[in-house]
């Protein structure tokens, strides 16, 4: 018998019960998990010409009982996993010594999305993960991790064409197919903008030297690392910290580009459907996301520091029902680093407006007190971070006294810099059905939110802020990040604009003062 027609009698026999199951090639993907450290192991003894020392026989020992134990857990989720749509719902049944049983209402499904890494797109097989929209990590919701990819789509139509029928939409409405945006390799010019990329080479450099290090190997007395020690040992110190710091930023550079690449190959924005907006990226593991139209409460767009001075930023959907913190921040992404004006763009595409509200509201100025504000921050800071040179220069030696005070200088002008950067991007602004906020430096965040959407405030003021007269209002909403802040603003004028944007909301706290006190 053909693995083919396995494929087809399985699937045939499960169809007969009216219960699904998961794909039986995900059997394949478990051998190749128990595969990779025994070719690694192989690999390794033939490098080292058969020196294998106890040190390296355990490591590999445990890397190989760590994937026998994940191919076990996954053969047990094909052998136990069953699942059916019916007119209603979405039922889903697993375990063997541990039976897990769930049904989800076709009504409370907010998004079905696909993600399929390299070992699973070699065997066609891709996850699928109907979400519910609840905040907590382990809440609703249920996943089918080895469906095949036809079956993984079809799937997905199914539910979508419920949700519709019980929402009274036809299903002409279906497949309107309307792209917003498609990836343009042009944008990998503003990759390399990012700290993270830097930030990347160190946590590689760590964690290889910890891998060898649990090897009992030294990395300093590598060959390659003594050919360099006997290259460039003789070279000026100043000269050895350029070239170093010069090859992190290259090898920074270039996992940013390769991280760009990957995460953000083959993307495309796009309506599929009615009320549906989809976004599906990835060269390697693919994903595919997709965010309720009606759940969509506005949009945030982020300018980094870097990205910002080239003229670039990335776009997120403000949405309810993207999951807890760590998961919202991946699925409300709209767009990969591109062009201001054309995250704009998007934006009022998205939002269906002619102009992006980030861009048409006329943002108020904040007063300067604020200003003030972030300049002591600055001399704080810059206070605290010399001090010590200075103290340590009293007690040892005139020389940290005069490296104390000259960084006390450089980090505060640097401060007051960034301090009137950090005041001229601050604003808000009523503009027609939304809440328009504006703030930050390192990563100036505009952000549009539906009045409607605004459940709440909460009020907030430090011993500072009183001292100045200024509060911090903060728009509560179920979506996005859960509270959008108006930062530094005069206590009458944040109420005021409060009650502008939600009138009646804030109204039985507030205490008014009679005219002339």
């Amino acid at each position: 018998m053909t693995p083919d027609t396995a494929v087809r009698r399985h699937q045939d026999d499960a169809d007969h019960e009216g219960w699904g199951r998961l794909n039986p090639r995900l059997f394949l993907v478990n051998l190749s998990v128990v595969a990779t450290p025994l070719a690694t192991f192989s690999a390794t003894t033939v490098i080292t010409g058969g020196e294998i020392n106890l040190q390296v026989l355990i490591t590999f020992a445990s890397f190989l009982i760590t994937c026998l134990v994940i191919s076990g857990i996954s053969t047990m989720r094909l052998v136990t996993t069953r699942y059916r749509v019916t007119d209603d719902r979405v039922e889903l049944h697993k375990g063997w010594f541990f039976r897990s049983e769930r049904s989800i209402p076709v009504d409370r499904i907010r998004s079905v999305d696909l993600t399929a890494n390299p070992l699973h797109r070699v065997f066609g097989l891709t996850s699928l993960k109907v979400a519910t929209g609840d905040q907590a990590s382990s809440g609703g919701g249920l996943s089918l991790d080895g469906l095949s990819a036809r079956d993984a789509d079809a799937l997905r139509r199914q539910l979508s064409e419920l949700r519709h029928a019980r929402q009274g939409l036809e299903t002409a409405d279906l497949d309107t197919d309307a792209t917003l945006a498609e990836l343009d390799w042009a944008w990998l010019r503003y990759a390399p903008l990012t700290l993270w990329g830097v930030g990347g080479v160190f946590i590689a450099v760590g964690s290889v030297y910890r891998t060898l290090h649990e090897m009992k190997i030294d990395p300093l007395e590598l060959g390659i690392v003594k050919d360099i020690e006997d290259r460039f040992g003789s070279v000026p110190l100043w000269y050895g910290i350029l070239v170093t710091l010069l090859a992190i930023v290259v090898l920074g550079v270039a996992g940013s580009t390769a991280t760009f690449i990957e995460g953000w190959g083959g993307y495309r924005l796009d309506r599929p459907e009615t009320g549906l907006l989809r976004v599906r990226r990835g060269l390697l593991i693919t994903r595919s996301v997709g965010i309720e139209e009606q759940r969509l409460r506005g949009v945030e767009v982020a300018e980094p520091l870097l990205l910002r001075w080239a003229g670039g930023a990335r776009l997120k959907a403000v949405a309810s029902g993207l999951g807890d913190e760590d998961e919202n921040s991946s699925r409300s992404r709209l767009t990969p680093p591109v062009p201001l004006a054309l995250a704009r763009r998007i934006a009022a595409d998205v939002l269906g407006e002619s102009v992006s509200p980030t861009t048409a509201a006329e943002l108020a100025p904040h007063p300067r007190a604020a200003l003030r504000r972030r300049i002591n921050r600055a001399l704080t800071w810059s206070v605290l971070l010399a001090a010590p040179f200075v103290g340590l220069g009293l007690w040892l030696t005139p020389v940290l006294v005069h490296t104390g005070w000259i960084a006390a200088v450089v980090l505060f002008a640097a401060g007051v810099a960034f301090a009137f950067d950090a005041y001229r991007n601050l604003g808000h602004a009523v503009h027609g059905p939304y809440l328009v906020t504006r703030a930050g430096t390192f990563t100036r965040r505009t952000a549009a939110v539906q009045r409607d959407g605004i459940i709440g405030w909460s009020i907030t003021r430090s011993v500072f802020q009183r001292r100045a007269g200024l509060l911090t209002l903060g728009a509560a909403t179920a979506a996005g990040i859960g509270v959008y802040k108006v930062r530094d603003v005069r206590v009458g004028e944040g109420l005021a604009f409060a009650e502008e944007v939600v009138p009646g909301l804030l109204a039985p706290f507030i205490e008014r003062v009679p005219a002339g006190r």
